[in-house]
């Protein structure tokens, strides 16, 4: 059996050709054009797909199905992109005119984190396991949610926003409205501010030279790497981000208490740096701290390629 999985973003559009085992054979991208309805983007998507199909010797009515990865709301059901902030689509059924411009019969949508969080379990880190959460941390903070193996995403398709739940009553504001988001001090954005203020305080810092003495060479590494240089105020920086990241950790598997925890994004790639002091705290925090059963907290394994895998991976 073969999939395609595709990976719709604001500035690029991915598409890959997949196998039984998550494998990409065959992968491909284009820019991100919009219009003012969106046809544009569906079309050079289907120009897409149909150029990954070709170079992989598969016929279109030959897929097993297409999975897409989108931003925003996505009704699951319909097919339907009911919103997507960075995208021009309201209530838009991509997956039928997608449908109508490839041949390809079956086409499925959700949200790209909740996709991710769908390839996770089924080939990365929670592989194996009925239950798991994803948080992926980048410009913001994302969520997926899975039970018995599906995507819980609530009856209005808008669930699993794990990164607007509120860690600091009245805290910094949010693009969503609230205050005290966990975005607002867990996302890598706010690492980068979080350093920056350190910077200003402490002149002396060795992330001043990391960034050729120029603030705006701040970046979500440099407080990681000063702190691996001794820099204590960069472990002052690394020590406050991540636990604000634990607290809402916390809450997740206080509530939902699933088998697997994984974390992904650009921050997970400092590893056991971010993972050990981070599991420390949800070990002595976490309300099951005393069961036989706890929770696995992983990095997730499946990289940049989550986008395509997880979209690969929606009709599984």
């Amino acid at each position: 059996m073969y999939y395609l999985g595709i990976d719709l973003g604001g500035m690029s559009i991915k598409a890959g050709l997949c196998d039984e085992e998550g494998n990409i054979l065959v992968q491909e991208s284009c820019p991100t054009v919009r219009d003012e309805d969106g046809d544009r983007i569906t079309k050079d998507m289907a120009a897409l797909c149909l150029r990954v199909l070709e170079k992989g010797g598969v016929r279109p009515e030959d897929l097993e199905y297409a999975g897409i990865a989108s931003p925003g709301t996505n009704d699951s059901e319909r097919g339907v992109i009911v919103y997507a902030c960075t995208l021009p689509f309201l209530h838009y059924p991509i997956a039928e005119k997608l449908s109508a411009l490839t041949g390809i019969k079956k086409i499925y949508i959700d949200n790209d984190a909740n996709a991710a969080a769908k390839g996770e379990a089924t080939f990365g880190a929670a592989k194996g396991y009925k239950d798991s959460v994803f948080l992926t941390i980048g410009t913001g903070v994302g969520g997926g949610i899975i039970v018995d193996g599906k995507i819980l995403s609530g009856f209005n398709f808008a669930g699993a926003e794990l990164g607007h739940t509120v860690i600091i009553h009245n805290g910094k504001e949010c693009t969503c409205g609230r205050k005290g988001c966990l975005e607002c001090y867990a996302s890598a954005t706010a690492l980068m501010e979080q350093t920056r203020e350190k910077m200003e305080r402490c002149k002396d810092s060795l992330m001043w030279k990391l960034c050729d003495g120029k603030i705006e060479n701040v970046d979500g590494r440099t407080a990681f790497d000063a702190m691996r240089a001794g820099d204590e105020a960069a472990k002052e920086v690394v020590d406050t981000y991540i636990g604000y990241l634990a607290c809402g950790v916390t809450n997740f598997i206080n509530v939902f208490q699933p088998e697997v925890f994984s974390i992904g994004g650009g921050i997970s790639n400092e590893k056991d740096y971010l993972l050990e002091p981070l599991k420390k705290i949800v070990e002595v925090e976490q309300y099951s701290r005393n069961s036989d059963k706890k929770t696995q907290i992983k990095i997730a394994e499946l990289g940049n390629r989550a986008g395509i895998i997880g979209a690969a991976s929606l009709g599984r």
